[in-house]
């Protein structure tokens, strides 16, 4: 029987298809990584756009022309419209360059190629404030923050803003009743005054002119022959009595209102205090000043003695200094006042407590002049004034 010879085509299209089938698997394996940093990219868009959609502040992309092309629907709410009226209209519609534009200096920072700025508020460089516009017509503050990207060959800048309205109106509610205890701490600190005042003048002159008086009476009483030595004695020692109670008197009188202020004026008085704290405490003071420089009106010289006197007193009652000193003197109308010492210095923790009222009333005193007053701690404690000159000095 003849040998017949198979066709060689079958094996050989048999190989071919394997061939192929073996590279389409291996071409869909050498794919997939490719493929699954778009599909992860997609899946981080979609997340990233549910975000934006679904967070509660509000949030404005718009380009280099500050075309808004895209707004959230918290954007929409604040601003009391729809997202597609926002989507494709110019910022300047919400956010009017009027109200952006705030000459703050070093502090403005400009939003996009337009040039808009932004006036800085807070801590950090990236809260900005600004005044937005409702559909309505009605203004209301808003704060952000701002953040640029480049998408597309295109910048992209992003605003995330929060209403701040009930913040403002909380914060201005404050700011009135702050400034209506300052005024009221103020206007106790008169009044003070004027009972002290009132109330020295009464011991100086009702009681302290009896007091000289009976020791008058004392003297020619002195004069007469004694009846025995027991009575001599009994009379000296109420002559001295009644000089210590004249000199006790003259120094709480002095404390209430010093006479030195009213009959030599605030250098006199100063100096007079000066060489009492030395007296009394042994810690040596000295004063530099001018006394043309320090002619003032009553209330002025009043409070500036007052804030010279208290910052004595804490020395001498916690500084455990061995000098201190007093400069003031007139710089561009203004009263600059050093009080310096050599002391154990002041705490940072003590400065601002609710129980150091020594404090609490020298910065009540500068505040009402609406001057400025610093305390620090170098070496010692100083104490640094600049109070505005009143119009009549």
């Amino acid at each position: 029987m003849p040998l017949t010879r198979k066709s060689p085509w079958p094996l050989a299209l048999s190989a071919l298809a394997a061939f192929l089938l073996l590279g389409a698997r291996l071409a869909r394996r050498l794919a997939a990584p490719l493929r699954q940093p778009r599909r992860l990219a997609a899946v981080a868009g979609n997340r990233s756009r549910s975000i934006i959609q679904h967070a509660s502040d509000a949030i404005i992309s718009t380009d280099d022309d500050q075309t808004i092309v895209l707004a959230n629907p918290s954007a929409a709410a604040m601003f009391g419209t729809t997202v597609q009226a926002m989507e494709g209209a110019s910022l300047q519609q919400f956010i009017p360059r009027e109200q952006r534009a705030l000459p703050d200096g070093p502090q403005l920072q400009y939003f996009g190629a337009t040039g808009i700025r932004l006036r800085m508020k807070g801590r950090r460089a990236s809260d900005y404030a600004v005044t937005g516009l409702k559909a309505s017509g009605q203004l209301f503050p808003l704060e952000g923050s701002i953040s640029s990207l480049t998408e597309d060959g295109r910048q992209i800048h992003t605003i995330i803003l929060r209403d701040v309205t009930e913040r403002k109106q909380v914060q201005q509610k404050l700011e009135q009743s702050y400034t209506q205890l300052r005024e009221l701490s103020a206007a106790l600190q008169t009044i003070r005054e004027e009972e002290r005042t009132h109330i020295a003048r009464e011991l100086h002159d009702d009681l302290g002119q009896l007091l000289a008086t009976l020791r008058m009476d004392l003297t020619l009483l002195q004069q007469q022959p004694a009846a025995n030595d027991a009575a001599s004695k009994l009379l000296a020692s109420m002559d001295d009595v009644l000089l210590s109670a004249i000199t006790s008197l003259r120094r709480i009188a002095s404390n209430l209102r010093p006479r030195a202020l009213d009959e030599g004026g605030l250098f006199f008085a100063l100096d007079s205090m000066r060489q009492d704290f030395v007296a009394r405490h042994g810690i040596a003071c000295t004063l530099d000043a001018c006394e043309e420089e320090l002619v003032f009106d009553d209330n002025y010289s009043t409070a500036i003695f007052r804030i010279v006197q208290e910052a004595l007193t804490n020395i001498a009652r916690h500084a455990q200094a061995s000098e201190v000193t007093l400069q003031l003197h007139r710089r561009d109308r203004t009263l600059r006042i050093a009080i310096r010492d050599d002391g154990r210095g002041i705490a940072e923790q003590d400065m601002d407590k609710a129980s150091s009222f020594g404090l609490i009333g020298m910065r009540e005193r500068v505040w009402a002049i609406h001057g400025d007053i610093a305390i620090t701690s170098n070496g010692g404690t100083h104490i640094d004034i600049s109070m505005p000159l009143p119009a009549e000095a």
